[in-house]
């Protein structure tokens, strides 16, 4: 239990440093932008619950991917092919921004 208290205060520690780089605060917003629009396109296209089609967002732009959801209207398949394009891009830049601020800057502790 030590430890895992351990790795959620590095890394709250590594987000309030994170903020001092000057794209980081953009690219988180545009990140839960992406997300919030995510949710509501999946919740009233595919007609999913918030939580449904939240966990859908995360796990698409995680790349891990939804088990057994597949977009079942055009709409929605051609929603999803932008929506992966875009959102896995900038997902994966907010957690190599991140990565880069936990590894490279010293601690000020």
């Amino acid at each position: 239990m030590i430890s895992f208290l351990a790795i959620f205060s590095r890394l709250f520690k590594g987000i309030r440093r994170a903020f001092q780089i000057s794209y980081f605060q953009g690219l988180l917003f545009l990140c839960l932008l992406t997300l919030v629009s995510g949710t509501i396109f999946y919740s009233t296209e595919e007609n999913l619950s918030i939580v449904d089609a939240l966990y859908f967002c995360i796990t698409t732009l995680s790349t891990i991917g939804h088990p057994t959801f597949v977009p079942t209207t055009t709409l929605s398949k051609i929603f999803t092919m932008a929506y992966i394009t875009i959102g896995c891009g900038l997902f994966l830049t907010l957690i190599a921004t991140l990565s880069y601020v936990l590894i490279k800057q010293p601690d000020e502790d």
